[in-house]
């Protein structure tokens, strides 16, 4: 099982990712050496998954590939954008530093 094995899954995301997605990040020609790198680590997650899995993961920010065991010798192929927004408000932090200062209803 090579990246080659599955050249339509990744044509198709190519051709859906420049013609549906915004991003300002990569163009479609670096898109796809990023697709063909995560099917890569896909593959080998997939072939070296421990007994009992059924799949192998690979992902990026932008890109998740995922090969599912299924009922024939070809694994089953995903491959999904991970959408999100640059207008996205960020999280809090984790931990928020400790307040020292007078409390109002203390004053004299």
């Amino acid at each position: 099982m090579t990246v080659d094995t599955f050249k339509r899954e990744i044509s198709e995301a190519v051709r859906n990712y420049d013609r549906y997605v915004v991003c300002l990040q990569k163009t479609p020609d670096e898109f796809e050496a990023v697709v063909t790198s995560l099917m890569q680590k896909a593959i080998g997650a997939f072939a070296n998954r421990a007994a009992g899995m059924r799949h192998g993961i690979a992902l990026d920010r932008e890109v998740t590939v995922i090969l599912s065991q299924g009922d024939g010798e070809r694994p089953l192929c995903g491959i999904y954008f991970n959408l999100h927004s640059p207008y996205r408000k960020e999280s809090l932090p984790q931990s928020l530093p400790e307040f020292v200062g007078k409390n109002p209803a203390d004053a004299d």
